[in-house]
């Protein structure tokens, strides 16, 4: 199979290229974009080239490049990685996420529907459920988005379905839950407890430190999206999908696992501002499990032993 992942130089999509190209041929696109440190994702980059998967520097929002790459890929399936991320940074400059999210996923459908391509996976966030009680269903109504980013996956949301009844593309949406793991995302809260507290340098520790999030191995995730395409067949047309691990951690207990494996003393400052954060995520995975076999398998310690290794090794921490 042929398969084109956007946004493959980014975190998720660097580990999803990695163990799909075993099987699959798999072509990636990534706008390469100053949102965190450039170099991480040339080195990402890097070692995808020197594994034979070719990447095209694009944006989705430039419709007119997008359809001519298609058109010169052929995919047989597209899995679309490519979104701005990060809730704070909404708050700072929303156009970039009505921009990236909600336009370049739109061109990406309308180049789907002229190519007539039927196979669209694509991430959507654990950020739609908003405030709603855990653990979170995908049968919960997500009408109540708390900031713009959880705004523009819920939006992509409606746009697949309108695309999927309308074209008959396949699209399956999946609710990634706080995914972490080596050469993660730098913004996140793990990498960056783990950046200050080796350096020694104050942690501002939003919500008092009870915000609680589900944290996601990267593996887990990836395994999870190859049993989706193997399942692809017997899915719907249209569905959507919990990635998580089924075991929210507070940020408190970060903080403290961070310390336990870095034998390093945090130094905090408490501060109940959690602006358009979501205070707690739990994701309900039976449906994953019932549909396509779907089965976390990393511990969080584990994960983040992992993680740590390489953020020792990468950034020369003895």
């Amino acid at each position: 199979m042929k398969i084109l992942i956007t946004g493959n130089a980014g975190f998720i999509g660097y580990h999803l290229s990695k163990k799909l190209n075993k099987k699959h041929t798999v072509i990636g696109l990534d706008n390469f974009n100053s949102y965190y440190d450039s170099e991480l994702k040339k080195h990402r980059a890097n070692s995808l080239q020197k594994d034979g998967i070719f990447i095209h520097t694009l944006s989705l929002e430039d419709k007119k490049q997008l359809l001519l790459v298609m058109q010169k890929i052929k995919p047989d399936l597209v899995i679309n990685l490519a979104a701005q991320a990060g809730v704070r940074y909404s708050l700072e400059n929303p156009k970039t996420y009505i921009d990236s999210n909600i336009i370049g996923f739109y061109n990406l459908l309308e180049c789907a529907k002229e190519l007539k391509i039927k196979k669209i996976i694509y991430a959507s966030s654990s950020s739609v459920y908003g405030g709603n009680q855990t653990p979170f269903s995908e049968n919960d109504l997500t009408d109540d988005p708390l900031n713009l980013y959880a705004a523009s996956k819920k939006t992509n949301e409606l746009l697949a379905n309108v695309y999927s009844s309308l074209y008959e593309i396949q699209t399956i949406g999946l609710r990634f839950f706080s995914v972490y793991g080596p050469l993660g995302r730098p913004d996140m809260a793990y990498y960056l407890f783990t950046k200050k507290i080796l350096n020694g340098d104050l942690i501002n520790v939003y919500g008092n430190g009870l915000l609680s999030r589900d944290f996601t191995f990267v593996d887990d995730i990836t395994d999870g999206i190859e049993k989706i395409l193997q399942n692809l067949n017997s899915l719907k047309q249209n569905d959507i999908y919990n990635l998580g691990n089924d075991y929210p951690v507070s940020v408190n207990e970060l903080i403290g696992i961070i310390e336990k494996l870095t034998d390093t003393k945090a130094i905090k400052r408490l501060s109940q501002n959690a602006k358009g954060e979501v205070e707690h995520t739990h994701a309900d995975i039976s449906k994953s499990v019932k549909d396509f076999n779907y089965l976390p398998k990393t511990s969080f310690e584990d994960g983040m032993k992992k993680f740590l290794n390489w953020y020792m090794e990468y950034y020369g921490h003895s």
